[in-house]
């Protein structure tokens, strides 16, 4: 495990402490109710709370600035620029700045930071339900009194929206949202005459897995199949596919058998048949052709599309022994962060309601990988073309009804730390599952324990 992911275990109990919020910062977070436009003691306002410093572009000066430290680089951070470019060219009124932080877990990190400090950024994107420690800090803005006729939670695939709520109220609009696929290299497939859409399930691609072997990939047999350390994600509808859960409601669940039989069953695959092993980057070994096959997110594919030199093929995730398991919803939606500024604040939302427009929606998309995740987005005849063009941007679309939200310790960070460090464990080192698992329980069941009240509002409202 790295020093960078330990340095992240927050839960409700330290953030709290980090930030110096009070007891009562739940109940604030839960009660505030977003008046735009309205008086302080009405508003999301919060006094002693400004905005981190940004540049502002020359032909821009004037404007209302808004700050987004987004977790995107490379084609989606580009594309992302895209898309702000266009907003701030359709108006005069405000100018949206986007801020590279790297990914998630170096957002997770300077976010907190920029709390203790009181300068913050305007909009946060985290994954999933990991912006609950934030709301729970009384970091975010509520937007439902922003919603009316033509922009509110109806226009999002509603297998999204409620993973943006909390009591009562939301605090996340679906964006940058993505399943889990089973990314592989199709030319090879059809070279070692296997079925060219690819495997469905484990126990079939455990099969095709030796014909892979066969094949020369720059003087060393082609591995069949790359994981990653820090595969928690794909992990969530593995261990779904076993027929377990990482946690039931607010009591874990990882020692209740799935759990050892799946990772039994991987560490089989990788080590005693020698069909799989832990990259440093298991895309990356993908795209070059060291391996054969490999996890990745829907957000993947534009920049997997242009760095691999052959076919790429995409599935659902693989199940057990029966095909199409349950996958966990991924990537992130957009949270107004409170500051001193009702006018940023009104800002962020009309750049929200601006990114939620059918055919900005399917720029995203097309630019990224990512789903169309406003349900017009798909309609758009750029989008229709694009699938039919590339068969591998319908496979997520095709996925989404398997989408469900990840198991309630998941949206912790503290948590999928842990998941993670106890797959590489096994997928790495081959470490005896029993003791990884009983561990892994004990270390659940502190998580669940710092955040026992917040899963059981979360799952009450």
């Amino acid at each position: 495990m790295s020093t960078q992911l330990s340095d992240l275990r927050l839960n409700r109990r330290t953030l709290l402490a980090v930030l110096g919020a009070g007891a009562g910062a739940a109940g604030l977070a839960a009660c505030g109710s977003p008046v735009a436009g309205g008086s302080e003691a009405s508003s999301n306002l919060r006094t002693g709370f400004s905005q981190a410093p940004t540049t502002v572009p020359s032909q821009y000066q004037g404007r209302t600035a808004v700050l987004f430290w987004a977790p995107f680089t490379g084609v989606n951070f580009e594309a992302l620029q895209a898309l702000f470019t266009k907003f701030n060219d359709s108006q005069s009124d405000i100018v949206a700045i986007a801020e590279s932080q790297g990914g998630y877990t170096d957002l997770n990190k300077k976010f907190t930071a920029a709390l203790q400090a009181r300068q913050v950024p305007d909009i946060v994107c985290f994954p999933e339900r990991q912006w609950l420690q934030f709301w729970q800090a009384d970091a975010l803005a509520p937007l439902d009194g922003y919603f009316d006729d033509q922009w509110s939670l109806d226009v999002y695939m509603q297998n999204y929206v409620q993973e943006g709520t909390a009591g009562g109220q939301t605090y996340v609009v679906p964006f940058a949202r993505s399943t889990p696929l089973f990314y592989f290299n199709k030319t090879r497939f059809v070279e070692a005459g296997l079925p060219e859409e690819g495997p469905t399930t484990w126990e079939e691609f455990a099969e095709m897995a030796p014909e892979l072997l066969r094949l020369d990939a720059g003087g060393q047999p082609l591995k069949p199949m790359a994981f990653g350390p820090d595969d928690t994600w794909y992990g969530q509808s593995h261990i779904w596919a076993w027929g377990g859960q990482w946690s039931s409601a607010t009591e874990a669940t990882a020692d209740a058998g799935p759990a050892r039989e799946w990772l039994s069953w991987k560490k089989d695959f990788i080590h005693t048949d020698g069909y799989g092993y832990m990259a440093q980057s298991a895309m990356t070994d993908f795209q070059t052709g060291v391996a054969a096959a490999s996890h990745g997110s829907t957000a993947s594919l534009r920049g997997a599309t242009e760095a691999a030199q052959f076919d790429i093929g995409t599935a659902f995730m693989l199940g057990h022994d029966t095909a199409a398991p349950p996958v966990p919803t991924g990537g992130s939606g957009l949270s107004v962060v409170k500051a001193e500024s009702q006018e940023r604040q009104d800002a962020c939302a009309e750049l929200f309601r601006f990114l939620a427009e059918p055919e900005n929606s399917a720029q995203w998309h097309l630019g990224t990988g990512y789903l169309p995740i406003v349900t017009a987005a798909q309609d758009t005849q750029e989008v229709k073309d694009q699938v039919a063009a590339n068969p591998n941007f319908g496979t997520a679309l095709a996925q989404v009804p398997n989408a469900k939200t990840a198991d309630p310790v998941g949206w912790y960070q503290a948590a999928t730390v842990e998941i993670s460090a106890a797959m590489a464990q096994v997928y790495g080192d081959g470490a005896d599952v029993e003791t990884v698992v009983s561990q892994l329980q004990d270390k659940l069941e502190d998580v669940i324990s710092q955040n026992q009240e917040s899963i059981a509002e979360v799952l009450a409202s």
